[in-house]
């Protein structure tokens, strides 16, 4: 229930601070003094967008606050979902800086317009006769149909289900159309695939036959060079080999002079070993060198295949060619598995689609048990409104589709008058009706299940006298389970608050400002007789007002 509004430089309101019961609150006042303004803050702490225009002060920033007691509103999920801090008096607060930038908090945390309004549906229903439109919503029908039904665990249940046959069906689309690409693609990868593995391909073959080449091309001037190498070496009196030989004697003759010919003698032994080895290995590469013109077609024609399957896949080295050989192949096994998948898949959303079904019966016939009551109750209460022949006609029909809710459709029927047809709500409801309508949906709905605070916004525009007084007896009873405010034209009403308050302009120096004013006794019994006879106040007048308060 809201305990406490706090409004601050918001349109014609300076400053206001008012506290409400948890009862029947009527707010009252002239056309004009204030009440859509009042009306207005409360949108912005249910996440109304704001903008300059809202401040009284445009160089003061404009606060509105509010605090609730949701303590029996079962939001603790909620406030855990949103990573907000709960608090069984939760305090809401809108800025709007000068600069027009708006900010909003929940218990002193910043939250987003979106998680505001989601909050505020959930502590605020502000009805006025506009927003009797939405009696004509099929799912706005069907929610007050599951409040009396008691459906709503399995609605819940349904919910889950419908979730999870979405997701399944979504995997077997999915499947279904990886499997008919794979289907268009399958003969050409399987070719790409066959004409990768005729290849036989090898992780750094490529740079091996490529050096191979190398040799196999340039054979003779190979022998050429590495056999000139090694007459220079071997050659007996002037052959780099006997050469070295000769400085090894020679520095062998002064090793023994100093530790600095000793190391040098012992580098020039180390330089003829290693000498030796490189003369043997020439030797031996020279053995090996032969012209072999079949090798090097077979080398060429393997790098000229390599060569061409890298441009045909459009990459450079012979590891990219075996990732895209592995992916073909998987591809080719993915295609296999896919079947298994679908079929798989197809099980489980039969599987899923008989549990929804069945729900969804559960909830229908719930429905169907629900109607009579609901109807019975409603037209109960619109009889006490003035509508004494007021019918009305629930169709639900199950179908073949899956909805939000359930597998019903419903079509709410409604005929006002004795001999009149049954006509959709929306086309032959009157405006008054519909207001009437509303109020009587509310109050049922008032037993079964917890609504937040709801303020009716003149819903008794149109009627007067005993339907007035009736009006204001449903709210009274209304309000005994939850907090019920109402703005009122019409002094039936206003007298059955428990509180109520005043809504007047008052002049401070050369500006103008609404307040909000609790009244006292004396002072509802003048508010009640000007409403009754005008500023003109009668002694009858003051009488009768005495009288509807007792």
């Amino acid at each position: 229930m809201l305990q406490t509004l706090h409004i601050k430089n918001f349109a014609l309101i300076e400053h206001l601070h008012i506290d409400f019961s948890d009862r029947l609150s009527t707010i009252t006042g002239e056309t004009g003094a204030g009440k859509s303004i009042l009306l207005g803050a409360l949108g912005l702490v249910q996440g109304n967008r704001a903008d300059l225009s809202s401040l009284k002060d445009k160089e003061q920033k404009c606060i509105v606050e509010a605090h609730f007691n949701i303590t029996d509103y079962h939001l603790r999920d909620f406030f855990k979902q949103n990573d907000l801090d709960y608090e069984d008096v939760t305090i809401i607060r809108r800025e709007i800086l000068p600069s027009g930038k708006s900010r909003a908090f929940v218990n002193d945390s910043p939250v987003n317009l979106q998680e505001l309004q989601e909050l505020g549906n959930y502590l605020l229903d502000i009805h006025s006769q506009q927003q009797t439109r939405e009696l004509s919503d099929e799912q706005y029908q069907m929610q007050i149909l599951d409040a009396v039904a008691g459906s709503g665990e399995l609605v819940s249940i349904y919910k889950k289900q419908f979730s999870g046959y979405k997701s399944v069906l979504a995997q077997l689309k999915k499947a279904k159309e990886e499997k008919e690409a794979l289907g268009k693609e399958q003969d050409y990868n399987a070719f790409l695939l066959q004409e990768l593995l005729g290849a036989n391909l090898k992780a750094g073959e490529q740079e091996e036959m490529e050096a191979e080449l190398e040799k196999l091309s340039n054979v003779e001037f190979i022998k050429e060079s590495v056999g000139k190498a090694l007459a220079i070496a071997n050659e007996e009196q002037i052959g780099v080999f006997q050469n070295l030989k000769e400085i090894k004697v020679a520095m062998q003759k002064v090793s023994g002079i100093s530790a600095e010919y000793a190391a040098l003698s012992e580098r020039i032994s180390s330089l003829i070993i290693e000498f030796d080895d490189i003369t043997d290995e020439l030797s031996e590469n020279l053995e090996k060198v032969t012209d072999d013109p079949q090798r090097l077609e077979l080398v060429n024609q393997k790098l000229q295949l390599i060569y061409t399957l890298q441009k045909k896949h459009q990459v450079a080295t012979v590891g990219e060619l075996l990732e895209i050989q592995e992916a073909l192949d998987s591809k080719a096994l993915m295609a296999g598995t896919l079947d298994d998948t679908i079929e798989k898949l197809e099980i489980e959303a039969e599987k899923i689609k008989a549990e929804i079904d069945s729900t969804a019966l559960a909830i229908h016939a719930k429905r169907e048990k629900a109607i009579p009551v609901l109807s019975d109750k409603i037209t109960a209460i619109l009889a006490q409104l003035g509508m004494p022949n007021a019918r009305f006609n629930f169709q639900l029909n199950v179908t073949e589709n899956y909805h939000a809710v359930g597998k019903d459709e419903i079509n709410l029927l409604f005929s006002g008058n004795k001999g009149t047809d049954f006509g959709l709500l929306k086309k032959v409801a009157s405006g008054g009706e519909m207001s009437r309508i509303m109020l009587a949906v509310k109050a049922v709905l008032a037993d079964y299940s917890k609504l937040p605070t709801i303020i009716f916004d003149e819903i008794d525009t149109g009627v007067s006298g005993e339907v007035a007084h009736k009006m204001g007896d449903i709210m009274k009873v209304m309000s005994r389970g939850m907090q019920v405010m109402a703005i009122t034209h019409l002094p039936q009403i206003a007298a059955k608050g428990d509180q109520h308050y005043k809504v007047f302009k008052s002049t401070q120096g050369e500006t103008t400002v609404s307040e909000l004013k609790l009244l006292s006794h004396a002072e509802r019994i003048r508010e009640i007789a000007e409403m009754l006879s005008g500023k003109d106040i009668s002694d009858s007048a003051l009488t009768h007002a005495e009288a509807l308060l007792n």
